[in-house]
């Protein structure tokens, strides 16, 4: 089915279609739609929403529910998605699966409310306390919303960890086709259960594939989850070879999948001698620019673009960047792509930065001007 549809209702239904059956959330712009979408048609698929009291709420209420059985999500903006971040934290280290998305404007503080920034990339990565993995990812048209919603649950319910979807004000709010599958075609992981007896169960068991089973309460599987790094059986320990084992696996069940987690796209790379990094909207202000840099100018240049941008695609940038004369790295905050491009790319090609903070995208006629006057 054919629909003209808005990035911020794309994210609702992608979210529905692949199995979201609980929204707690609080209205902030520019992610409301979000929420408005799936307080109307949660409960029509017998799923829950709630309109919780803030944003801390919110997250405690989606960690709650996925524990509970129900795949969960909530949307925010920046000022909501820093209130997040304990509680992210917390479903990192509880390994409770499900969605956050931030729809990003200006800031910091209240901000930009209405207008478009990307200034929360580093915050996605980073925004909780200690060593953690994340997973986040970032679409850049409509279409790619929808599908990117979908694989984000089902990142989350197959790797046991929050993900963060980041999506673009002006991409959130602006339209384009999109043919919609049927929702019933969409597959739905199913979380994988334990096969023992209670009495040999342990919750948070290091197995070969470094995730747990998740048992949802009310399965006749009694264990203990906290906030405190804890031992296989669930309580809190403070035994060095314990918390060595606990941390490491954390990060193992990640960094061991990248090949499943990682995403990126290549757009004329192929004969380039030039490239641009950029994700979200300004990749599709580079792509615009690399057409007339390639038509009017014989610029051979070219762009790469992470569709997961934590983890990052180290190795891929390395590979591609092996024979570029330079890589220029648009985006729309003061520095946070390029400060990762160049610790991966360590001088060995020269990172250009164009960088704009004003609440206004960046248009593809001043990226092809700062391009030529620099290349």
């Amino acid at each position: 089915m054919i629909k003209l549809m808005q990035g911020n209702e794309a994210c609702a239904y992608g979210a529905l279609a692949a199995g979201v059956r609980f929204f707690g959330g609080y209205p902030i712009t520019p992610s409301t739609e979000i929420a408005e979408i799936m307080s109307v048609e949660l409960p029509k698929r017998g799923g829950v929403f709630i309109q919780m009291e803030d944003e801390i709420a919110s997250m405690a209420s989606i960690i709650g529910a996925s524990i509970g059985g129900l795949k969960s999500m909530t949307s925010t903006s920046g000022p909501g998605f820093s209130l997040m971040q304990e509680n992210i934290g917390y479903g990192v280290i509880t390994e409770t699966p499900c969605v956050v998305v931030n729809v990003m404007r200006g800031g910091p503080s209240t901000g930009l409310p209405t207008m478009p920034s990307q200034s929360d990339i580093m915050q996605a990565r980073w925004g909780t306390h200690g060593d953690h993995p994340i997973i986040a990812t970032y679409p850049h048209t409509i279409p790619e919303i929808y599908y990117e919603t979908i694989r984000s649950v089902y990142l989350a319910e197959k790797y046991r960890i929050p993900v963060i979807l980041l999506l673009d004000e002006v991409i959130g709010h602006m339209r384009e086709k999109i043919d919609l599958p049927d929702e019933n075609t969409i597959e739905k992981f199913k979380r994988i259960v334990p096969e023992v007896p209670n009495e040999w169960f342990f919750p948070f068991e290091r197995n070969h594939t470094n995730i747990p089973p998740l048992v949802e309460f009310g399965q006749g599987y009694r264990y203990h989850i906290t906030g405190l790094i804890h031992d296989v059986d669930g309580f809190p320990t403070s035994k060095p070879n314990q918390i060595n084992a606990f941390m490491k696996r954390l990060f193992r069940k990640i960094n061991n999948n990248l090949d499943d987690i990682l995403k990126w796209e290549e757009y004329m790379l192929d004969d380039a001698e030039y490239m641009i990094f950029a994700a979200g909207c300004t990749a599709r202000t580079a792509k615009a620019s690399i057409d007339t840099l390639r038509k009017e100018h014989g610029v051979k240049i070219g762009l790469l673009r992470p569709v997961t941008i934590w983890p990052f695609i180290e190795k891929v940038l390395l590979e591609k960047s092996k024979n570029m004369k330079k890589i220029f790295v648009p985006e729309m905050n003061m520095g946070q792509l390029s400060l990762e491009v160049e610790k991966v790319i360590a001088e060995k090609v020269p990172v250009i930065k164009y960088n704009k903070i004003n609440g206004e995208v960046i248009y593809p006629s001043e990226l092809t001007k700062f391009i030529m006057e620099v290349k």
